[in-house]
């Protein structure tokens, strides 16, 4: 996928040298609590180093829509947050978009802005409808999710193995 752009923001491959700034994400325990699946905080910059080299590599074998990206600030180039289409569990047959931003990025409407971004993408990719799921009392998720122009189907424990809130967009919920 190349950068796709918005207003503020770029959606980008994730690079080595955002170990720095990806740690100011995934090693901060307020964000990772709300993870699904559950991702235990990143303890240091030797394992964020690690986990984007994994997902470096396995990005390369990836089928389109599916991957993992970064979210920079377009002004400064200052990489906020994470985005990732993945396949639920237990059936791989539904597709979950979600987004991670540092803590100091919350409430600007940037996690909102750039999956949508990604799901506009993602529809030019052969597929229909994509889910996000949140644990019931992650106001912020279910509130982004409602932003993205997500609608509400129910809870389940399905995936993961929680009980979760779940929301799907499909491409005519982005008109407009």
């Amino acid at each position: 996928m190349d950068p796709l752009t918005t207003e503020r923001l770029r959606v980008r491959q994730w690079r080595p040298e955002d170990a720095e700034a990806a740690l100011e994400i995934y090693g901060v325990a307020a964000v990772t609590r709300w993870l699904t699946p559950a991702m235990l905080r990143v303890d240091d910059l030797t394992a964020m180093r690690e986990v984007l080299r994994k997902w470096i590599d396995e990005q390369a074998d990836m089928l389109p829509p599916r991957g993992r990206w970064a979210v920079e600030l377009r002004e400064s180039g200052e990489v906020i947050g994470g985005l990732a289409i993945r396949l639920l569990p237990p059936y791989k047959e539904d597709l979950e978009l979600s987004w991670q931003l540092r803590p100091e990025s919350w409430g600007h409407g940037y996690a909102s802005e750039s999956a949508r971004a990604l799901a506009r993408w993602a529809f030019t990719q052969d597929i229909d409808e994509l889910f996000a799921v949140a644990r019931p009392n992650n106001t912020r998720a279910i509130g982004t999710a409602r932003r993205v122009g997500m609608e509400w189907v129910g809870e389940t424990d399905k995936y993961y193995g929680l009980r979760l809130q779940v929301f799907r967009i499909r491409p005519s919920d982005l008109l407009g």
